[in-house]
């Protein structure tokens, strides 16, 4: 047996983000979840060597034949959507719990004479109102807590409320506040019902009526000077935001729905389709598109939708669709879902409350689920041999470039200029070798990518040169029997790249051109690619090289136009900072603790200038004396 999994995941693929897991065997059947503050910390564990481990998690990891995982926001969500899958799956090798047919519920007793609200794990309490499951039994008591809050009902036992009810003396936990039941004389049995049926139609969907009557009333009470009712309803309406902050993972129990999250490229898109029935989720899948197209994120959700409910059967359609943005068409759409369900049907973008919550949850899941997808993709070696065979065979070049330089040129409105270059070596970053530019003097782009490659081609021949200066010295030695050692290592900047790309359009690649001929350099390729419509320029030519856009040339071009950006962007600002620091280190009394407050509130020298003494002195710890300092200082310079 081999001593490693062959679908364990790479590294750095696993997010450290909390989420729930699950192991498939062969057949897709789920063979166990789990749940994890740090995903990649504890999946870590179960791709040990295989010796290493326990006898049962030895059979569970080789009996499985993949592992993927769901990323939520908050380690409470994944206890949650652990529990939903459990109940869901019966995993075989999920350890039973004793709690695990019992998580614990909130409960009205609505048949009793005055209903209260307790916690439990019966499900069979006769006209019981129930909401949950929660995770923990402390979590049903904070959300009873704060709710009571707000709608003080009945709390006490049925022998407590009894009692206070023959005798007229209030219950106990009436008398400490806990209780607001008819028991603690303080409401009638009719009134304490309309508090009970505002608690439930708060907790069915968070009513947001609610908060608007408590803030005019709390306003109400301040305007006339009523400060401590205004604390009381202040200190209600600040409980109503922590219940309505629980966890995005359960809604409403009467919630169906199908919701989207969705993450994009120019190239790519994946969707978390999360299915969401009685509230709660129970089922996510998850989609990778490869985009012919470049197509809106309206159209894409068009697309997206055709493609789940095209052959669907009317029970898999739901009530309500939640996608991330709207598509034109979306009253058609509904119409062709309500006459394939033969029901109501809603298409609608989930902008605020719980629904938004979980499409947040939803859509970092899209998000990772596209990251993982891009750092397979790169790292395949079979991927990227046909990315260098097909740009070989697009720009038309006598053999695959397996050296890639790429250039981008970065300034801040015509200033502080800098141009990156970064290094691609068989499909794969060189990160030691990358580079960085400025440009003092210049023109426009094509000036500074010019005058970039006149002084990145220099380092070619000179490098030549040693070449030719070395292979002299070697050829010298008389004695045949002798031993030639080289030690000489020639410098990774003398390398000479086979194709060399720019990012921008036809006047960067004739700048680029021009800077290779002026060089003796003509034998290296060039070609720039377009950010707009990924379009692929030669030197020379009237018209673009289009590539298909699922063409993985085309992908590996953009990972070289992208990072170089990335590298520019990031050594233009860094040099931003540095020179901004140092006109200000000139200005006497002023340290570094107060130039980063400057640095932070205005930007750039150039903003700071623009500004008044008054404006420079409402940053704490700069006086008017300073103020009128720095902005002289700043004027005659």
């Amino acid at each position: 047996m081999a001593d490693q999994l062959s679908y364990r995941p790479k590294p750095g693929e696993i997010p450290t983000n909390p989420g729930v897991y699950r192991f498939r065997d062969s057949q897709g059947r789920v063979l166990y979840v789990g749940k994890a503050k740090n995903l990649r910390a504890r999946l870590s564990n179960y791709f040990a060597p295989l010796r290493n481990l326990h006898e049962r998690t030895r059979r569970m990891v080789t009996t499985a034949a993949s592992v993927e995982w769901t990323v939520v926001a908050t380690d409470v969500d994944s206890l949650q959507l652990e529990y939903m899958w459990i109940k869901e799956f019966d995993p075989p090798f999920n350890v039973r719990y004793k709690d695990d047919k019992s998580y614990p519920f909130m409960a009205i007793t609505l048949a009793d004479e005055a209903p209260r609200v307790i916690v439990t794990r019966n499900r069979r309490i006769p006209g019981a109102k129930y909401f949950g499951p929660y995770p923990k039994v402390w979590a049903v008591h904070d959300t009873i807590d704060l709710m009571i809050k707000v709608f003080p009902i009945r709390t006490c036992s049925d022998a407590s409320y009894k009692k206070a009810m023959a005798t007229g003396r209030p219950c106990f936990p009436g008398q400490i506040g806990r209780c607001g039941g008819p028991c603690s004389m303080k409401v009638s049995i009719e009134e304490h019902r309309a508090i009970v049926d505002d608690f439930i139609a708060f907790m069915s969907g968070g009513d947001q009526r609610f908060t608007k009557e408590l803030t005019a009333r709390m306003r109400e009470a301040s305007a006339a000077m009523d400060y401590e009712a205004a604390a009381i309803y202040r200190d209600r309406l600040q409980s109503i935001d922590a219940v309505l902050s629980r966890s995005a993972l359960v809604l409403a129990a009467d919630t169906d729905a199908d919701l989207f999250g969705i993450a994009e490229d120019e190239l790519a898109a994946t969707v978390q389709h999360f299915v969401i029935r009685g509230g709660r989720v129970r089922g996510v899948r998850a989609t990778t598109i490869e985009k012919e197209l470049d197509i809106t994120g309206g159209d894409l959700v068009d697309q997206v939708l055709q493609r789940t409910y095209g052959d669907a059967a009317p029970a898999d359609i739901p009530r309500q669709v939640l996608v991330p943005a709207l598509p034109e068409d979306s009253d058609e759409l509904e119409q062709w879902l309500r006459d394939k369900r033969e029901r109501p049907v809603s298409i609608q973008v989930a902008r605020r409350g719980r629904k938004a919550e979980l499409m947040k949850t939803a859509s970092l899941n899209a998000q990772q689920a596209l990251i993982l997808h891009k750092t397979r993709r790169t790292s395949d070696y079979v991927a990227r041999s046909q990315a260098l065979t097909d740009l070989q065979e697009a720009l038309g070049l006598a053999e695959a470039p397996l050296r890639i330089e790429c250039y981008d040129v970065s300034h801040l409105s015509g200033t502080n200029v800098v141009a990156s270059m970064v290094v691609f070596e068989d499909g794969l970053p060189r990160k030691d070798q990358y580079r960085s530019f400025g440009v003092p003097e210049t023109t426009d782009d094509t000036d500074s990518l010019y005058q970039v490659l006149t002084r990145r081609l220099a380092y070619v021949d000179r490098g030549d040169a040693e070449d030719a200066a070395q292979a002299e010295a070697d050829s010298a030695v008389v004695d045949p029997d002798a031993e030639v050692v080289t030690t000489r290592k020639r410098p990774r900047f003398a390398y000479r790249p086979q194709l060399l790309v720019v990012d921008g359009g036809k006047p960067q690649v004739e700048a680029a051109a021009r800077a290779l001929a002026d060089a003796g350099h003509e034998e290296i390729a060039l070609c720039g690619i377009a950010k707009r419509l990924e379009e692929v320029w030669l030197p020379g030519e009237e018209y673009p090289v289009i590539l298909p856009r699922t063409s993985e040339a085309l992908y590996l071009l953009q990972r070289l136009r992208d990072e170089a950006h990335r590298f520019a962007i990031t050594h233009q600002r860094r040099r931003r900072r540095g020179s901004i620091q140092s006109v200000l280190a000139e200005v006497p009394g002023l340290g570094d603790a107060r130039i980063k407050a400057l640095l932070r509130h205005f930007g750039s020298v150039a903003a700071l200038k623009r500004a008044t003494p008054e404006e420079i002195e409402e940053l704490p710890g700069v006086g008017p004396k300073l103020a009128a300092a720095i902005h002289a200082h700043l004027s005659s310079g």
